[in-house]
């Protein structure tokens, strides 16, 4: 029964995904807390594995998306490969500073992302674009920031690459492409990282390496693949400014529920 529920959020995660161009880790995350919940994992742990279990599916499910962007010519291989220097690094130190955390106070946390994020959808993701792209320093510092903020709350990143990106000049087209690229490097040293520095702890459940549980990432993984390719389709016929205002209100509601 459990696992039915994983392949749903798979297909919801990736069809949001699709539709938004915000990654599913945003839907990901709190669904697995909730659904960890009621399979009685510790909640020592539950918090983690879900963040964790999030990121290892993205290393999965990245790879597709990469692929539809790079036929397209939108991903700026020059701009991630330096930017991935800091996305290395942060991703990292996101983990490590996550594991540190109570599961409870990383609720919190992830609360107040949330609300942020739902806020912003709820206004729009315009940024002015720059005038020129920033030197190596100033990418890896970037890098570092999207990393680390990316894997301590187990999300792709968009939600802060392509504002990034289209404020030093890339095009929206670009900006998304290079987010997407950018997700792979969050997602496996995210996932490694939750996997080594994971390993010991007493409460983890059968089935887990360190902090991602296994049945959890397969499920999701054989459908949100699929769904993402519907969700971008449907994309294009749906009137999305509401679509987005309605998952700004469920984003709410879900960091309200983490805060309370």
């Amino acid at each position: 029964m459990l696992f039915l529920l994983y392949l749903i959020l798979g297909a919801c995660a990736g069809g949001m995904a699709g539709l938004f161009g915000i990654g599913g880790g945003l839907i990901i995350v709190p669904v697995l807390i909730f659904s960890f919940k009621i399979q009685g994992m510790s909640p020592e742990v539950l918090t983690h594995m879900a963040v964790g279990t999030s990121l290892a599916t993205m290393a999965i499910t990245s790879l597709s998306s990469i692929k539809a962007h790079q036929e397209r010519g939108a991903v700026q291989w020059p701009i991630f490969v330096t930017l991935s220097i800091g996305i290395l690094a942060g991703a990292f130190l996101g983990v490590y500073a996550a594991i540190n955390l109570s599961g409870h106070l990383l609720q919190k946390l992830l609360g107040v992302f949330a609300i942020l994020v739902s806020v912003k959808m709820w206004f729009g993701f315009k940024v002015h674009e720059g005038a020129r792209i920033p030197g190596k320093a100033l990418l890896i510092s970037a890098g570092v920031v999207i990393g680390s903020v990316s894997s301590m709350f187990g999300i792709g990143g968009g939600t802060l690459s392509v504002p990034f990106l289209r404020r030093i000049s890339l095009t929206m087209k670009q900006a998304v492409g290079t987010s997407a690229a950018c997700g792979f490097p969050i997602a496996v040293m995210g996932a490694v990282s939750n996997m080594v520095l994971g390993e010991k702890n007493p409460w983890l459940p059968v089935l887990a390496t360190g902090y991602i549980y296994w049945p959890a990432f397969l499920g999701i993984v054989l459908t949100s693949v699929l769904f993402a390719r519907l969700g971008a389709r449907l994309s294009h016929g749906l009137p999305a400014e509401k679509l987005q205002k309605m998952f700004a209100v469920f984003l709410f509601f879900v960091g309200g529920y983490f805060l309370i």
